[in-house]
């Protein structure tokens, strides 16, 4: 029998819930890359929140999706004069975006702060209902106004007014609706206010929140656990009306330090990480902690019906190697029209051709292999068995560290022909690269890498892997059949020389084993690429995940 929307008209499901899903969610998300004219995201957060709205649609599931519209997005990925990265912030406007009719007020620092809420209806493109807040509304002063204005705006404290209006202005939001959803899910801690808004609502009843409440945390690093100064937090109204020492002790802060990772930890009924390794990373990272909910591991996985090539599934359910890789050679001239245009630089699709794609972080190392100039050299300048490299992705607009990396390539590639840097990483291009590479790259530092989920769709669409053993290659490698990895060096290695390890293993890994079998033995090249795409799914298709979020997580 099947089940109805937890939604009043007209925002319900416009279909039947499924009775295996039937218990009503609400999924609280800073950003979600659903569509690329929808420019309400920054990368691989937003790409796996897209990707779940979307399976839950396809499994009927009684969840709704509860965001920000953020007026200016990220920003816009372009190329000054001299080449080099320029940001670009530019106001966007959409159509298929419903008013709700829905205004209400959150305390912001004291002062009331105007929310309107947006509707976009599943059948847009293919989601659950979502709703998404804005305070970018005539009721409000210009420095309210701004506060929804900016994905992860370089402003800390307006980022703090940011998380009030996705936490507590969601809540009010359902209260709005007139419902009160079974099931609270926090994608990472950003909308943690929530939690406060409802044990304000329930007269400080703990349990009444962990009963709903569940967190996913998606990275070890600093900058994705987040700290604030209590007093600040209490002062911008963070906790709404409750007692500041029953926050104190409820969220267990030391000295003025609140940690919102921990407390989402203690405020939830259980807490997951995003591949097996970071379970086990994150159930040491707060081991010492006391009060904290069970985390177990739900890996991340992305929609295949959204990101397969439709000829590449074609030529890999009928074993077709002729088929995929006419395929592939087209798809591979489409992205080389992009890079022309962007470069002035025409590639060869009979070529191998590795992509690094992906945010521009540190940790992420998007300049490990060029960091010995000589043997970069060597390997593009090799007429015998040629290759082609390309990067793309998006630093934070205010990470000048990463940015200089992002430019450094731009300089270093410019003299070669066969080596690019692209702008414009949002999800078109993102499909147009993991359609047209051959070698999708990845050297994260082992253990930083929380899950990583560009890898996946990369290999739906015939692309191998070449990965340290990071995030979610270690529950899918299998070394020399279906991707390759390069050894995990010594872990107690400086990380200078650990760097160089990790180098050294990608020269190594190319040269002894990619290059001679694309060129030497094409027959056992293309056994990889179907080994690959056959063994990324099921299980690293987002329908297993949103049906295990149910099954582990909300049940």
């Amino acid at each position: 029998m099947s089940e109805k929307s937890f939604l009043p008209a007209p925002f319900a499901h416009d279909y039947e819930i499924a009775p295996e899903f039937s218990k009503s969610a609400v999924y609280f998300s800073s950003e979600f890359a659903i569509d690329q004219s929808f420019k309400i995201y920054s990368g691989g957060l937003g790409f796996l929140a897209g990707s779940h709205m979307r399976s839950a649609a396809d499994l009927k599931q009684n969840l709704a999706g509860i965001g920000i519209l953020w007026t200016y997005g990220y920003y816009n990925q372009v190329r000054g004069e001299d080449g080099e990265l320029a940001v670009q912030f530019r106001k966007n406007s959409y159509s298929f975006l419903q008013d709700t009719g829905i205004r209400f007020t959150v305390q912001v620092h004291g002062h009331p702060v105007w929310v309107k809420a947006v509707y976009l209806p599943g059948d847009v493109f293919g989601t659950v209902p979502m709703f998404f807040l804005t305070t970018d509304i005539e009721e409000n002063d210009q420095l309210s106004r701004a506060i929804t204005h900016r994905l992860y705006d370089d402003d800390g404290l307006r980022r703090i007014a940011q998380y009030i209006i996705l936490g507590v202005g969601g809540a009010r939001l359902l209260e709005e609706l007139g419902v009160d959803p079974e099931i609270w899910h926090l994608n990472e801690a950003h909308g943690l206010s929530a939690a406060f808004h409802l044990l304000e609502k329930h007269g400080g009843d703990v349990e009444a929140v962990r009963k709903r409440l569940v967190f996913t945390t998606h990275t070890p690093e600093e900058a994705g656990n987040e700290k604030h100064d209590f007093n600040l937090l209490k002062n911008f109204s963070f906790f709404g009306g409750l007692d500041p020492e029953v926050v104190r002790d409820l969220a267990a802060v030391k000295g003025n330090e609140f940690n919102h990772s921990l407390a989402a930890l203690r405020l939830a009924k259980k807490a997951n990480g995003v591949s097996k390794l970071h379970g086990e990373v994150s159930r040491n990272m707060w081991e010492t902690s006391e009060g904290i909910c069970e985390i177990t591991h739900i890996t991340n996985a992305q929609n295949k019906k959204y990101w397969v090539d439709h000829g590449i599934e074609r030529a890999r359910k009928d074993k077709d190697v002729e088929l995929l890789c006419n395929r592939k050679r087209e798809l591979k001239n489409r992205l080389f029209r992009v890079v022309a245009d962007q470069t002035g630089k025409l590639f060869d699709p009979e070529v191998l051709t590795i992509v690094w794609a992906r945010r521009f972080a540190g940790y992420k190392r998007p300049d490990l292999i060029a960091r010995d100039i000589r043997l970069f050299r060597e390997i593009l300048n090799n007429n015998e068995r040629p290759l082609q490299i390309i990067w793309a992705g998006k630093p934070f607009p205010f990470d000048y560290s990463a940015i200089d990396t992002f430019n450094e390539l731009i300089q270093l590639t410019k003299s070669y022909p066969n080596a690019t840097v692209l702008t414009g990483y949002e999800l078109e291009l993102s499909r147009l690269l993991k359609n047209g590479s051959d070698i999708w790259l990845n050297n994260p530092v082992v253990t930083r890498e929380a899950s990583g989920t560009s890898g996946m769709s990369a290999a739906m669409n015939g692309s191998v892997n070449l990965s340290t053993y990071d995030g979610w290659i270690c529950e899918f490698a299998k070394d020399g059949s279906n991707s390759f990895i390069i050894p995990t060096p010594d872990s107690q290695l400086a990380p200078e020389d650990r760097d160089r390890d990790d180098m050294l293993g990608f020269y190594a890994k190319l040269k002894e084993e990619i290059l001679p079998l694309y060129y030497d033995q094409p027959k056992e090249w293309n056994k990889i690429v179907m080994q690959s795409m056959n063994d990324v799914v099921p299980f690293f298709d987002s329908d297993r995940m949103a049906a295990e979020y149910y099954e582990v997580m909300y049940k």
